[in-house]
């Protein structure tokens, strides 16, 4: 379980977060999201670390994350998988490189133990067979498989997907809005996904929290966002002609 409490950020004077709150429970598929500027992959960037709050904590089954010394943080992050926007392959390393990277970073496995959890994630997602490839030579589809694939070679606790989505076709989006789900109810992962993309919310919402300029203004599940007759989260979800006649 991944806890945020009262997360707030600014940069040059601009207040970016204001408080944010939110528990994304283990087991399950988190959703953020809202427009685009509303301050959703800079929550994701404070969770992780790579950005420093002015306020708030953020708490790994109870370890607050954000206080501890640098080297107990490298235990907490052995323990998240992370699909970045646009799968983020390194060009010049195979398919299988990049998913034996975080490997040969952060363990002392033996190249046999490597090959067998590398083939075994890329047989996860579908991509058997590919590890001689170049990132150049597959789709983009099949680069956010990789990158998922990196992404749980270490048998991740916590899974973070930025816009997974973004730049797919449509099939092939409702594909990887499938893998994530599958792959968070078989390793028992706290998944949270950033996206703006509403046949995500709809189709692996679980839990989502909605952002509007920075501040948390709804949370619930898929089944109620299409009545909360809220204005800012109605004019996001139903900015598409077909939500709206799915409302009816």
């Amino acid at each position: 379980m991944i806890e945020i409490k009262n997360i707030s950020k600014s940069f040059n004077g601009r207040q970016i977060l204001f408080g944010i709150d939110g528990v994304f429970e283990k087991g399950k598929t988190s959703l953020v999201i809202g427009a685009s500027g509303t301050g959703k992959s800079v929550l994701l960037k404070c969770m992780l670390d790579l950005v420093k709050p002015e306020e708030g904590q953020v708490l790994y089954d109870g370890r607050r994350f954000l206080l501890q010394e640098e080297e107990d943080k490298k235990d907490v992050r052995r323990d998240m998988g992370v699909l970045f926007q646009g799968g983020a392959l390194f060009d010049s390393k195979t398919v299988y490189e990049n998913v034996e990277f975080p490997l040969k970073m952060l363990t002392t496995m033996s190249e046999s133990e490597k090959k067998d959890r590398v083939e075994l994630c890329l047989q996860r997602v579908g991509l058997e067979g590919t590890g001689k490839l170049m990132p150049s030579e597959v789709s983009g589809g099949m680069k956010k498989r990789v990158g998922i694939a990196r992404a749980i070679v270490m048998n991740p606790k916590y899974l973070f997907c930025d816009e997974p989505n973004s730049g797919l076709d449509p099939l092939t989006a409702i594909k990887i809005d499938e893998l994530i789900k599958e792959i968070t109810e078989e390793y028992n992962t706290t998944t949270v996904v950033i996206t703006h993309d509403m046949n995500s919310v709809l189709s692996i919402g679980d839990y989502i929290m909605f952002l509007n300029k920075g501040r948390k203004l709804w949370e619930g599940d898929s089944q109620s966002i299409l009545k909360t007759h809220i204005q800012e989260l109605d004019e996001f979800v139903f900015s598409n002609h077909a939500l709206r006649q799915l409302r009816g």
